[in-house]
């Protein structure tokens, strides 16, 4: 973590001030140590570069797991793609000029896949999870200065409220045990006038049919491991299988709909090698969360109007895409 980072960091819950001690590192860049609050004495390690608010195990653990096996599977520079900076430009759509020295928040940032879109247009990243993915995070990251990666709870956030002069959250907030409590506390890091993004799954009266929710009612409680060397033994099978179904006329969108495999056959971007390693950990992705609840675009006006925002826009309704101004 960079020593800046300790402008914005405080205590979770107390909001108390942090003290570095027995830091390590040199030029700025402190690989270890631990953070003391004034107030309460509790100490927070900096592990690896990395200030830790968390327990290790946690709800969050299958993203953990998951983003550190899987790290390049998604990052444009890796596949060499450009499918993550397309989504954010799409989701979220800030610029250089935009975010050039401001403070931005990542709100889950898994492997990081838009933290590297977004850390190349020159923000004060800060990229956050609730996993060790965090650890997938600083690996993605490790070439640019202007990033810390901080492991922590979108319920207790170690920032005050308004720290940020922007915040995004894409694909996250629906895995979390209170998705409309999650979507406040990220807008409340934002100061008044700044600008934030959410992109939730969409819950329709036929959601909970989807293959994917009838299966994990078993997978979910199955350890990941067993769930991922299961999902990488059928996968020979279930590939090809749905390669050839989810591309039927009509025919392909029930079926989509019915098997709960995340074979994205109308990709043209990457390579079918490259595919079948998106379709092992996006499958597992479904199927492996502990939460997964999807909101409607109702509850996040709800949310949104409770906090004052003063304005927001529904980009898509499904899934939910919500920009607005704080």
């Amino acid at each position: 973590m960079r020593e800046k980072l300790l402008e914005i960091l405080v205590e979770p819950v107390t909001g108390s001030p942090l003290t570095l001690r027995a830091a390590e590192g040199a030029g700025g860049d402190i690989s270890g140590g631990e953070l003391l609050s004034e107030s309460s004495g509790r100490t927070y390690p900096i592990v690896r570069g990395i200030p830790r608010f968390v327990p290790v195990e946690n709800y969050a653990a299958s993203f953990g797991k998951q983003w550190n096996k899987f790290r390049k599977e998604q990052l444009d520079s890796a596949v060499g793609a450009t499918a993550s900076q397309v989504r954010f430009d799409a989701e979220a759509g800030w610029t250089s000029a935009d975010l050039s020295g401001k403070w931005l928040l990542d709100a889950g940032c898994g492997a990081g896949r838009f933290s590297e879109v977004v850390a190349a247009r020159g923000p004060n990243l800060v990229s956050m999870d609730l996993s060790s993915a965090v650890d997938a995070t600083r690996e993605t990251l490790c070439r640019f200065n202007n990033v810390d990666v901080v492991q922590a709870s979108i319920f207790e956030p170690p920032f005050r409220p308004g720290t940020f002069d922007f915040a995004y959250c894409i694909g996250v907030l629906q895995h979390t045990p209170d998705p409309p409590r999650a979507t406040g506390s990220v807008v409340q890091l934002v100061r008044p006038g700044g600008r934030f993004a959410l992109t939730i799954y969409a819950r329709q009266p036929w959601t909970k049919l989807n293959a994917k929710y009838l299966a994990r009612r078993l997978t979910r409680h199955i350890s990941s491991d067993t769930l991922l060397s299961a999902i990488e033994l059928a996968m020979p099978v279930l590939f090809p299988a749905t390669d050839m179904l989810f591309r039927l006329p009509m025919l392909g969108k029930v079926a989509q709909f019915t098997i709960p495999v995340a074979n994205y056959v109308g990709r043209k971007d990457i390579t079918r090698a490259q595919r079948y390693q998106e379709t092992v950990l996006d499958t597992f992705d479904m199927l492996a969360p502990t939460f997964d609840l999807p909101m409607t675009d109702r509850e996040v006006d709800g949310v949104l109007s409770a906090l004052g925002a003063q304005s927001w826009d529904f980009r898509t309704r499904v899934p939910i895409n919500c920009v607005g101004v704080r």
